[in-house]
């Protein structure tokens, strides 16, 4: 059963990457390989744009499931982009074993 808006169906197949939670976003970018996270910014990157035009037909604070998962993919695709662009590979380079956790964070 599809997560997404019908207009997005073609994001479907990157539906595992709708996660609610920058911890969760952050868990599955390490447990992901940089082949799987290129072909999720691949397919969504160009995506964007139109995403936030039809998200913007909405109330921020009323959104329909299915927007609210498209919105949670699209925070998945930030999640992923420096990997992708800048450091090829899921971790932060030198970052050794620093870790910081949000304790509030915004809710969509």
């Amino acid at each position: 059963m599809p997560v997404l808006p019908a207009e997005f169906a073609d994001l479907e197949p990157w539906a595992d990457w709708a996660l609610e939670t920058e911890q969760e976003r952050y868990a599955k970018r390490l447990a992901s390989t940089m082949p799987q996270m290129q072909e999720f910014y691949d397919a969504a990157f160009p995506r964007l744009a139109d995403v936030m035009d039809y998200g913007d037909q909405f109330d921020i604070h009323d959104l329909p499931e299915d927007v609210r998962k498209l919105v949670h993919l699209m925070q998945s695709l930030i999640m992923v982009s420096f990997p992708v662009e800048v450091w090829k590979q899921p971790r932060v380079p030198d970052s050794g074993a620093a870790w910081a956790e949000l304790v509030y964070e915004p809710v969509v």
